[in-house]
């Protein structure tokens, strides 16, 4: 299984035209963070897990030939609002593209998206095939999804265990029962905003002691806002074993 990180940012503190702050001047090609997001390549399937604004640039950049599905974590428009920009690969693949989402992300897509839903299809809008999902696990052709809840503040989101590999962004708090089902992963990937403390989202801080309590072999941050620092900077200040992401790593699971 390969697994491509699209995108690692995050619209949380996205520099204005102006920002002259170290990470927006850097030229360190892993400070430039679009919204977060993976390519999952695995059993002949390729999947993407959230389609945010930046979905459409993400995939040419990648040189993504097909998309066989988009698996979404949770409603807010840094991870749907792309969805439109699939009927390229409705185009070429002469189909439409399979949707994995909870019953709270169906309802946000109908709203943000109600052209695609209507009875009546236009020509030429994009095409899906919805399958609903909520914590039970689901596959995808042979790709086997073990979903995990974790809140944004509120709000539940869901992350997910693939084999060896789990995946969570937008999380603050995670039940001892959801742990569970993470520990024993090779790979975690869990956001790490800023510093500073944030309602909704894990700290550094919080991001590393949840990566100890883990254990994981590896751990990769994303959904990283540009206040939290150049990736340089914040490497050395890192435990052994944890690392930030960047746009275009590749992992090989």
């Amino acid at each position: 299984m390969t697994i491509t990180f699209l995108g690692t940012g995050t619209s949380q503190g996205v520099p204005v035209i102006a920002c002259n702050c170290e990470v927006c001047t850097s030229t360190d090609f892993r400070d430039t963070r679009l919204r977060s997001s993976i390519l999952i390549e695995a059993e002949g399937k390729v999947i993407v897990i959230d389609s945010g604004p930046d979905f459409r640039y993400q995939m040419l950049r990648a040189n993504v030939q097909r998309l066989d599905a988009i698996v979404f974590t949770h409603e807010h428009k840094d991870h749907i609002a792309g969805l439109d920009d699939i009927r390229a690969f409705n185009y070429r693949q002469k189909g439409p593209i399979d949707i994995y989402a909870n019953i709270q992300v169906q309802n946000a897509l109908q709203k943000e998206f109600h052209y695609i839903f209507q009875e009546f299809i236009y020509p030429g809008i994009p095409e899906i095939k919805m399958h609903t999902i909520d914590k039970e696990i689901f596959e995808i052709g042979k790709v086997r999804f073990l979903p995990i809840e974790v809140l944004h503040y509120k709000l539940p989101v869901l992350g997910f265990r693939i084999n060896n590999f789990t995946y969570i962004t937008d999380a603050k708090t995670i039940s001892e029962t959801e742990k569970e089902k993470i520990k024993g992963s090779k790979i975690l990937v869990v956001n790490a905003l800023q510093k500073q403390m944030h309602i909704s989202h894990l700290t550094l801080d919080e991001a590393v002691a949840f990566a100890e309590e883990i254990g994981a072999e590896k751990t990769y941050f994303t959904h990283i806002s540009h206040r939290l620092g150049r990736y340089q900077d914040i490497a050395r200040e890192l435990p052994n074993g944890i690392e930030l992401a960047y746009d275009g790593l590749k992992l090989n699971v």
